[in-house]
């Protein structure tokens, strides 16, 4: 037997601990009607139930009277070139004080956004430390996990919720400490103390150690052992089914291709004068708008989100809105050169990739 410096058994050797073995429960819940597959880890998400009533056919929406924003001012549109320049350390803001508008252009473009209020729910063995719960395994039939009640969140807002389904709750030893309540501390393997830092464990004239070569392990006190982190000491762990119930709001956007030379990327930020919103469970796609991309988009998207999520989770809300996204393009002189930028959106966002009058500075 291999003994420690001062001759006798480590603490390691005198309490043998076994390896943790799998959790005991885990080909429990196959049994449980409506669980079956249920592992530790989860086992992806579950299909919901058929409606039990016939769903109504989507109605359409009506169809706006007013596509026209009004042209921007060029004062409204000096002003924010001037805040633009402003905004960046490195811009000087003559061209935005100086500049002299030549030409302003418009070329609104319209924004359809389509949002699809989902629920889905997963299944996973899961335990915890035994805190005293009550252990109400096969008490009761437990439901189905889309029997179990949740609290849904405001509609078109991601919301997690993770519950302890009812009657699948057993007691069970904890079977990574094998109910000690205690695990072997890992700094010292269990000894209790380590090799003295300061004499490297010769001990010779040490005051550190007081010459015996040897100092008590910080990390568990001197007593070799450490709390199961797994049943946190209670040396008992509860066993369950946790369903986690997710609502998330699909989002996707078409943007009619305005071929004004700003990026499309830019318009993700702003907002429009909203034309149209509508929600119902599930959507009709938009019919008799002045442009066709707008209904081609709506009927396109509409299938796509239906496909891709009515398989694995529940829809819950549709909806689907129209906005009018205000763009001019601002051609002005500078130093006898012309230049252009780019106001769009509500919030009068200004696009310049070739601002005239940049420098090198460096923000210290």
């Amino acid at each position: 037997m291999t003994k420690s410096c001062d001759g006798n058994p480590s603490r390691a050797q005198r309490a043998v601990y076994p390896p943790p073995t799998a959790p005991p429960a885990a080909n429990v819940f196959n049994n449980v009607p409506g669980y079956e597959g249920t592992i530790s880890g989860g086992g992806g998400y579950l299909p919901p139930p058929m409606p039990l009533e016939p769903v109504a056919p989507p109605q359409p929406g009506p169809v706006p009277d007013n596509w026209v924003i009004p042209s921007l001012a060029e004062d409204v549109a000096r002003d924010a070139f001037k805040s633009y320049a402003s905004s960046h350390c490195c811009y000087s803001e003559s061209p935005a004080k100086d500049g002299v508008i030549t030409n302003m252009e418009p070329y609104d473009t319209f924004r359809y956004r389509l949002e699809t209020f989902t629920e889905s729910r997963s299944t996973e063995w899961s335990q915890k430390p035994y805190e005293g719960e009550q252990a109400d395994f096969y008490t009761q039939t437990a439901p189905r996990p889309w029997e179990v009640p949740a609290t849904a969140p405001e509609l078109f807002t991601n919301h997690t919720q993770e519950l302890r389904v009812p009657y699948t709750s057993s007691i069970k030893d904890c079977n990574i400490c094998h109910s000690s309540g205690t695990m072997p501390c890992e700094e010292c393997h269990g000894d209790g103390y380590k090799t003295c830092w300061a004499c490297n464990g010769s001990g010779e004239n040490c005051t550190s150690c007081k010459s015996t070569g040897k100092e008590s392990c910080r990390t568990c006190d001197g007593h070799g052992t450490k709390k199961c982190t797994t049943c946190d000491g209670k040396r008992q762990l509860l066993t369950f089914i946790q369903l986690k119930v997710e609502w998330s709001n699909k989002v996707d956007d078409y943007v009619v291709q305005q071929n004004s030379g700003l990026k499309v990327d830019d318009l993700r930020s702003v907002n429009g004068k909203k034309l149209f919103q509508n929600n119902q469970f599930l959507l009709y796609p938009l019919l008799g708008f002045p442009n066709p991309a707008i209904g081609e988009a709506s009927d396109r998207l509409i299938k796509e989100h239906q496909s891709k999520y009515a398989q694995t989770s529940r829809i819950l809300q549709q909806r689907q809105t129209v906005e009018l996204i205000p763009i001019t393009k601002v051609s002005y002189k500078w130093k006898g050169d012309s230049h252009l930028y780019f106001v769009y959106g509500n919030e009068h966002q200004v696009s310049a990739d070739n601002y005239p009058a940049t420098c090198c500075c460096v923000v210290q």
